[in-house]
């Protein structure tokens, strides 16, 4: 088995966790990025190879990837970055995975599908925590229900904490609106629009909408059209959402308050502590529902989000390195099925 990959954005905090526990998959990765003063000194305390290159130049990235059968990509946020990396993969005939969790960065993957198919690679975005576990939950229920047309999807972090490339990625976002899926297409709603308590099987919580990775990713995973994705929040926080942020937008959105946020994320630690991860659980709900009003739930118990990230990728490198893939823009579960996240040891399945 080719045991090898180019981990790009390899100083970043989940690249560090995929960096500790390749060696677990019998995989070596090979460290990238854009900065030279990040990525040697890294290299030389973990002994592994590096190569230095930026995203901005095209023939400079085909050039570092070429001689790789795998990219798992790991620079966020990827609205910026995911798009010359999966066009060098297309011409160099390079596998791309990554961990993001976009909305957009989805959709350009499928826009990507065809020229992935043709190269003869797959192209997989959303490796970890987005879209992994909330994928495999969709897949799952929609064979129980094949007539599904509706899925409602969501989460809850217990436990843990934000790295340094999820807040920046939310605070490049912030004053965007949330997003659905009706009838098959994607439309914009205010965030927090929705609100319901759900019962994860550990316990219930309070949620509301957000515009999570599985409104793009469930519908080409399970065909279902309706699709709405919710996060657990204090309901003083949902309420805050509904009746605010449709006259804070404008201004969350300006490079002022954007950059603040920015600055303020950099001076706090780059992700929680191996003792907070080990503590922490991510909890999945989803409920798929069809014309005749039939309805089924199920939920997951998994690991800490960046814990499951790291391992979730590497499982599905490895596979992708055995020659176990199928070509073209594909999801998590659309690959390797509804049971990809019982891989990963501590995860727990129930239908409510």
């Amino acid at each position: 088995m080719k045991d090898k990959f180019l981990l790009y954005g390899a100083n970043g905090y989940t690249a560090g966790l995929i960096i500790e526990f390749a060696s677990q998959y019998g995989l070596t990765p090979v460290l990238a990025g854009r900065t030279a003063s990040k990525i040697e000194p890294l290299a030389k305390e973990t002994g592994l190879d590096c190569l230095v290159f930026g995203l901005d130049d095209a023939r400079k990235i085909e050039e570092a990837i070429a001689p790789f059968d795998l990219v798992l990509h790991c620079a966020g946020p990827f609205v910026h970055t995911a798009k010359p990396m999966m066009k060098a993969c297309i011409a160099t005939k390079t596998h791309y995975t990554d961990i993001t969790g976009e909305i957009e960065v989805f959709e350009l993957g499928n826009a990507f599908g065809e020229k992935a198919q043709a190269a003869g690679i797959t192209l997989i975005p959303g490796t970890g925590f987005d879209v992994v576990p909330t994928d495999c939950n969709a897949k799952y229920l929609s064979e129980k229900m094949p007539d599904a047309t509706h899925l409602k999807i969501a989460f809850a972090s217990i436990g843990g904490r934000l790295s340094h490339g999820t807040a920046t990625t939310m605070a490049e976002n912030l004053g965007n609106s949330g997003a659905v899926r009706k009838d098959g297409k994607i439309i914009p709603v205010p965030i927090g629009h929705k609100n319901m308590t759900v019962d994860f099987g550990e316990k219930q919580l309070f949620t509301m909408t957000i515009p999570w990775g599985d409104v793009s990713t469930a519908y080409y995973t399970t065909g279902i059209p309706n699709i709405e994705t919710y996060t657990s929040v204090p309901p003083k926080t949902a309420s805050y959402a509904k009746k605010y942020l449709k006259f804070l937008n404008p201004i969350l959105k300006t490079s002022f308050v954007r950059n603040y946020q920015k600055r303020k994320i950099d001076k706090k630690p780059a992700g929680p502590s191996p003792e907070v991860r080990a503590k922490a659980k991510s909890l999945i709900w989803g409920e798929v529902s069809n014309e005749k009003g039939e309805v089924i739930k199920a939920a997951l118990s998994c690991p800490e989000g960046y814990t499951l990230t790291a391992h979730t990728s590497l499982i599905i490198a490895k596979r992708i390195l055995s020659d176990d893939f199928k070509p073209g823009f594909q999801t998590p579960a659309g690959a390797y099925g509804s049971n990809l996240i019982m891989e990963l040891d501590g995860v727990k399945r129930v239908e409510i």
